[in-house]
């Protein structure tokens, strides 16, 4: 039974890893203040507002008062025309704008990055501190110091890096001068990171390669060519030496495709989030996968006039298309303002959009408004997404909600398979203006990622958004240029449709909205009303009991590695009587080995006939072969629940084995106990094509030695060349196994390492207080089966037989002959 027993337990797990690794493969906000009279949020019918013309003349305006009829044909840097009337420092450099801090003391959740360049966000970084005033959710796949996002460029100059941002509450933002200057500034030249000279972003990178959190680092940077102004040096310039102590690198949920550090993926586009566009004016529309209005020049790729407003904390772009620019697609002068506001403590960051008609007649107006892309993939060359439906799940998938729908989750590798089938419609509809109402009322909106959501949600006290007639998935790539094994990589996004809308002249069409950008934490998502963005597929139920357990022991011993060597021990520990009967039944099935083996022998080639032999030895021994097997079974539910409760519950992320190493800082993921991509053929510890990943994970190994170890101690001995064969297939299958293992959660693997240490101490120890082995003689059962009798065992005393307890019921037992003296006399009269 053992071999049986093990030979189950093994293809059960081979198959369940199989089946993981084939799906591998395979109150309202209110308006900004800048245009407050212009903007008031209302239903579908009430979106076209009249505005003031007087409060049309706010600063960032000044710059257009000159002759809106006279454009200088420029370019943007991606040869799109501009009009020289827009204000810039230069004509192809945007200008950089951050709200919210790094700053434990500030309260922010998150410090975003937004670009003039058509008002879009270049990136989010979450900043939440835990109880340890700790970065709560940083990033997992690097544990090199943080300096700061520079958004930098190659300075002009023979040497160096231009900084363009400076994130408040950043390690460069604090780092000081021995004269006491604080903060490294835009404009800066930033000269050389760790004595080591810098030219380009990339160099930075490498220059903090051995970099640790918590060490000070020599940052020189020159100072004075006008602040970006001008790439010419004025006598005001100086050098500066500034120290830097470095920090964990906070967790980028947005960000530029380009910067994606080793996560990068040949193929996807750089592109900045939420941009916006016109998308109809009049009769002329985007056409079908275009991405602006053909003939005008694109919005979203123009620099537009930006602003913060020091009491609101918003963050204003507007943009004005003249009439000469508009003239080529029969329009009138319009202007596009966007804002943004974050407060303290949220993840949510209020937006507010418009179109204004400045013509002297009315306009049919809408906008497009693409939503997020560049959202982290943090791990997708080892994580496994659930996904309800049997299709593959990538590291960005669309997910919305609808009134018609419910909730829905379109895979990022459909979206692409999608574009490669129709590559003259590569955009996959979502919803459509001549579709069911039902389907435009529209819940929420975003990109999914295995921990956490980016997503259009309504304002505060409305439940759905029905001001969008067509909603489509898209991808910010080259599909052409992405591999086959790293299609789960795509960079996935969509785009909004607005309603049209005859915008009388003076008027204006907007909405207001939030962007919910933050971890799928229960708490967290509920209120943003995206709680069915939490998954946990097959076994739900089972999973979330599970995860109660882990925080509670958690709660108890402070660390979540214990916590589930403690689940392990509290689950073999209610099983042990199972276990104990489960070891019972493997002895008498070494008892019977010596019987099996004759019955081998006796039908060598007649395997029916052997099978039919060996199921009546069982039987009549009163032996099951099944007996044993309940504790796997048992067992089954707590290895998918903990499965998914690492691959889903965000607090089982950078869940770290100990805090005294950085060694498998991450329970959720592989322990990446060193790296060995250097020098291993790509092949196998290439990101995404590679079997084994650009790490070596040391507990997968402790894994397979532990199984193999059990294998050896308690598989009875080969009784023919059958069984030593399929005794080595096991052994094969078991190291194929380490496989599909070398990826799994570390946490994963402390559960079978914690179970497979306490079933080999549970057997020693079971195995001594068990009965005596005992021999059966297969001739005495034969002969008892013949004669009609049952179970035949030989211990010490010989038990009755079956047959012998049918006779005792149908034939009553004579009675003892008595000596005369002892006999009973018949009464008298008898």
């Amino acid at each position: 039974m053992e071999r049986r027993l093990l030979s189950f337990i093994i293809a059960s797990t081979a198959f369940f890893f199989f089946y993981i690794s084939m799906r591998v493969m395979f109150a309202p906000p209110p308006p900004p203040q800048a245009a407050q009279n212009a903007v008031q949020q209302a239903d579908a019918d009430d979106d076209v507002q009249v505005i003031d013309a007087d409060s049309d003349e706010s600063a960032l305006d000044d710059a257009e008062k000159g002759d809106a009829t006279s454009t200088t044909k420029g370019t943007d840097g991606d040869g799109e025309p501009q009009a020289s009337d827009r204000p810039q420092l230069r004509a192809d450099r945007p200008q950089w704008i951050t709200l919210g801090s790094m700053d434990p003391a500030s309260g922010y959740r998150m410090l975003v990055t937004l670009n003039s360049r058509g008002g879009g966000i270049e990136r989010i970084e979450l900043t939440t501190r835990g109880e340890d005033k700790e970065l709560k959710y940083h990033r997992v796949d690097t544990r090199t110091g943080y300096l700061g996002y520079f958004a930098g460029e190659p300075a002009d100059q023979a040497t160096g890096v231009r900084v363009n941002v400076v994130g408040p509450g950043t390690p460069a933002a604090l780092a000081k001068t021995a004269s006491g200057d604080v903060g490294i500034q835009p404009g800066d030249i930033i000269l050389s990171v760790a004595k080591t000279p810098v030219s380009t972003p990339a160099d930075i990178v490498a220059a903090l390669s051995k970099s640790k959190p918590g060490e000070e680092v020599a940052v020189e940077i020159l100072r004075g060519s006008s602040n970006g102004e001008s790439d010419e040096l004025n006598a005001n310039e100086a050098t500066l030496d500034f120290v830097a102590t470095l920090t964990e690198h906070p967790l980028d949920l947005v960000r530029l495709a380009q910067r994606g550090g080793e996560d990068q993926v040949e193929g996807n586009l750089s592109q900045l989030s939420c941009l916006m566009t016109l998308g109809q004016v009049n009769r002329k529309g985007i056409a079908t996968n275009d991405r602006s209005i053909s003939g005008l020049a694109d919005p979203a790729k123009l620099v537009w006039n930006s602003k913060l407003d020091a009491d609101t904390g918003e963050a204003v772009f507007d943009i004005k298309l003249s009439a000469a620019e508009m003239k080529s697609i029969g329009g009138q002068p319009v202007r596009l303002r966007r804002s943004y506001a974050l407060k303290p403590d949220s993840y949510m960051l209020d937006m507010s959009v418009q179109v204004e008609n400045l013509a002297k007649e009315s306009q049919k107006l809408a906008y497009r408004l693409n939503g997020v892309n560049g959202v982290t993939m943090e791990g997708w060359w080892y994580s496994n997404k659930i996904n309800p439906s049997w299709s593959r799940a990538a590291a960005r998938d669309i997910t919305y909600q609808t009134a018609a729908d419910g909730w829905q989750l379109m895979t990022g590798c459909n979206v692409l398979k999608h574009a490669r089938k129709n590559p003259k419609d590569t955009d996959e509809v979502i919803f459509a203006e001549d579709g069911d109402d039902a389907r435009r009322e529209l819940s929420y909106i975003g990109v999914d990622a295995q921990y956490f959501n980016c997503a259009y949600i309504p304002p505060a006290g409305s439940d759905t958004m029905s001001y969008f007639r067509r909603g489509t998935a898209t991808i910010v790539a080259n599909e052409s240029k992405v591999k086959k094994y790293q299609e789960h990589a795509i960079n996935t996004s969509f785009y909004l449709d607005s309603v049209v809308r005859d915008v009388p002249a003076g008027a204006a069409l907007g909405h207001s909205f939030r962007l919910f950008a933050g971890p799928k934490d229960p708490d967290v998502v509920e209120k943003a009303g995206l709680s069915n963005t939490i998954y946990y597929g097959w076994f739900s139920w089972f999973a979330k009991i599970l995860v109660s357990v882990l925080h509670t022991l958690y709660g108890i011993v402070g660390n979540y590695a214990v916590a589930i060597i403690l689940l392990t021990v509290c689950v073999r520990g209610m099983m042990f009587p199972l276990s104990r009967k489960a070891a019972v039944n493997a002895q008498r099935m070494q008892e019977l080995a010596p019987e099996l083996k004759k019955i081998a022998d006796k039908y060598n080639d007649d395997m029916e006939g052997r099978l039919k032999a060996q199921r009546e030895l069982q039987q009549k021994v009163g032996f099951n072969p099944l007996a044993g097997c309940l504790p796997m079974f048992l067992q089954l539910p707590i290895f998918i629940g903990l499965y998914r409760a690492l691959s889903v519950d965000i607090e089982l992320r950078q869940a770290p084995l100990s805090s005294a190493t950085a060694w498998a800082s991450n329970l959720s993921g592989p322990d990446m106990f060193t790296r060995w991509d250097s020098w291993l053929m790509e092949y196998f510890s290439g990101r995404g094509v590679g079997w084994l990943g650009p790490y070596f994970n040391i507990l997968p190994v402790f894994v397979v030695v532990l199984f193999l170890a059990q294998q050896k101690m308690f598989m009875p001995p080969a009784t023919d060349e059958q069984t030593a064969m399929t005794q080595k297939v096991m052994g094969f299958m078991t190291l194929f196994m380490g496989l599909f293992f070398f990826r799994v959660p570390a946490g994963l693997c402390l559960y079978f390492i914690a179970s497979s240490l306490w079933g080999i101490c549970e057997r020693i120890l079971v195995k001594k207080t068990l009965p005596k082995a005992k021999h059966f003689d297969i001739d005495a059962i034969n002969a008892a089966s013949t004669s009609g009798g049952g179970t035949i065992t030989t211990t010490a005393k010989k038990k009755e037989t079956l047959a012998d307890k049918i006779r005792a019921q149908i034939t009553p037992p004579e009675e003892p002959t008595l000596p005369p003296n002892k006999r009973k006399r018949p009464p008298k009269g008898k």
